[in-house]
């Protein structure tokens, strides 16, 4: 939830400073369908249908999902803020997988967010002596505020790149432009 601030900052930096969104458009994102697939595994995997599947099937779904996502972002590393997006993905990436396909979240980090008692899948979640702690979400978005949850330093990386991405986005038509002469399968990908 809070990378969704990220996006929400920058768009709107992005229109203060003089940038229009319909330059989003425009920008070449290589295998985006494969990010969008990962986040919509995720969506599925963190609502109530997750809570059906098998046990030990929602940890290697999740980090298969988030190797996807990262893959695109690796892909993509030339643009603007990609490469902060990289590292706070690399890291989150490594947290969970180390932890077993978990991204341990401090206890007191889901106190502060209110969301202490919830049951159910959820990519953050209280592991004993976690593995990487620094890396997983050890701060918190405090309750009463919009969208409060547990967050981590790859998620105030992916945040602050998201800004710079759409921010320069938005601020120029320069940046590698989606051709729609161009179609996957003769160059396009």
């Amino acid at each position: 939830m809070f990378i969704l601030y990220g996006v929400a900052i920058g768009l709107l930096v992005g229109l203060l400073a003089g940038g229009r969104l319909e330059r989003l458009g425009n920008v070449a994102v290589h295998w985006w369908p494969l990010a969008i697939a990962g986040l919509v595994v995720q969506l599925v995997l963190f609502s109530p249908v997750g809570d059906g599947f098998p046990p030990g099937f929602p940890p290697l779904l999740y980090i298969v999902s988030t190797a996807a996502v990262f893959a695109v972002v690796i892909r993509n590393v030339r643009l603007p803020g990609l490469p902060l997006i990289a590292l706070g993905s690399g890291l989150n990436l490594a947290a969970t997988v180390a932890n077993g396909g978990y991204m341990p979240a401090d206890p007191n980090a889901l106190v502060a967010a209110g969301r202490a008692s919830e049951t159910g899948n959820s990519n953050s979640i209280v592991i004993p002596h976690p593995v990487l702690g620094p890396l997983t979400d050890i701060f918190a978005i405090p309750a009463g505020v919009p969208l409060a949850n547990v967050f981590s330093i790859g998620d105030v990386l992916i945040g602050i790149g998201l800004v710079v991405a759409l921010v320069a986005f938005m601020r120029s038509d320069t940046w590698p432009r989606r051709d729609p002469l161009v179609h996957p399968g003769n160059g396009g990908a």
